[in-house]
């Protein structure tokens, strides 16, 4: 079996920067079933005993660290990002602070080992677009953004937002804090944002007038603009320079795309090819929107990692036909095949891309 201490050194071997996730939707079943899951305390110190842990035994082998993935899928799926059981607001609200205090005990366990380590956060987002030009709709954009920029204004800003505070006053939720929890939060803020956008999502208050669609646990109305899959997943190529300079205008903190592509339902070839041109032009179109962020806005972008390499069950719909990977893996929904490898057409595409540090997009 191959250990996580070979994979690093394989890694250094070929020049590669490992960025590990300490916490990818894999809250232990004990602490769910004990303690409710993160929305307890007791859940805090486990975890940073933990993160040191790893920390420690990988030092000079992994110097960045993500804490929990997508943290505000605490929102939209509290089950999977903190083992909730109880999913009301009180509950999903403690949860995310109990995480927030983690992830700085964390960055602060992080720089007391080494200067060199950084430890980000990583979040689930992406550009909100107004369907129509009633300001309405503009209002309705600022609400669903900040939905989500809560979390990453106290995880990587430091601080709870007036807006977020607002809110829960109106849902009557009260944080079980500690003393120096907030003096905590604003010190050991996150190192770097890391985040997940496969696309933006299209809002109105007309939702007569649009027809629903939708990806990863967030719906919204069709945008006419642009083309979708399947399952509602749009290929925009402007959607990573509007969120990269979003955050980065934000917070002025370097930013990491740690997922971005597209879902499709790959046919294999009786050859064993796989011709995914739609994988290479959605790819083509956001690498190029990174690019102009970077060359023309001047963003710090630390990295960019396709999601995935090989292909692998949904997460947001439990299906094999949806496909991800530059890899075609012989399985179907039904747990049938014989999990035979195959390169599509985008492995070769991607292999130059990475070869001329994306300067080759053709």
């Amino acid at each position: 079996m191959t250990t996580p201490d070979a994979v690093f050194d394989e890694c250094a071997k070929y020049g590669i920067e490992p960025l590990v996730t300490l916490s990818h939707y894999e809250t232990p079943l004990h602490l769910t079933n004990a303690y409710g899951g993160w929305k307890s305390r007791a859940c805090i110190d486990p975890f940073v005993r933990y993160a040191t842990t790893v920390m420690k035994h990988y030092l000079g082998k992994v110097k960045y660290y993500l804490t929990f993935n997508e943290i505000n899928m605490m929102s939209h799926a509290p089950y999977m990002g903190g083992g909730l059981i109880d999913q009301s607001p009180q509950a999903k609200a403690q949860g995310a602070h109990n995480q927030f205090v983690a992830s700085s005990l964390t960055v602060k366990a992080a720089h007391e080992i080494s200067p060199e380590i950084r430890v980000g956060q990583m979040l689930a987002f992406g550009p909100t677009y107004p369907y129509t030009a009633d300001p309405a709709d503009d209002l309705l954009v600022m609400e669903r953004e900040h939905d989500t920029l809560w979390y990453s204004d106290v995880q990587t800003g430091g601080y709870y937002p007036a807006y977020r505070l607002k809110e829960m006053e109106r849902q009557g939720i009260e944080l079980d804090m500690e003393e120096g929890d907030l003096e905590l939060l604003a010190t050991y803020p996150a190192d770097f944002l890391s985040f997940s956008c496969y696309g933006g999502s299209t809002v109105t208050t007309h939702p007569e007038d649009a027809g629903v669609e939708g990806g990863n646990f967030v719906m919204g109305v069709k945008n006419p603009y642009l083309e979708t899959n399947a399952w509602g997943w749009a290929t925009d190529p402007y959607c990573l320079r509007l969120t990269l300079n979003k955050l980065y205008d934000r917070y002025r903190k370097p930013l990491w795309i740690v997922e971005n592509g597209i879902g499709w339902s790959d046919v294999k070839e009786a050859d064993g090819s796989v011709h995914d041109d739609y994988r290479i032009d959605y790819l083509r179109k956001n690498i190029q929107s990174m690019k102009d962020a970077i060359e023309i806005d001047g963003v710090d972008l630390m990295g960019y990692t396709m999601w995935g390499c090989v292909d692998l069950v949904s997460c947001g719909t439990g299906e094999m036909r949806k496909r991800y990977g530059f890899i075609y893996v012989d399985r179907d929904d039904e747990g049938k095949g014989t999990l035979e490898r195959s390169r599509k057409d985008s492995f070769y595409w991607y292999k130059k891309v990475i070869e001329t540090n994306g300067e080759n997009l053709s």
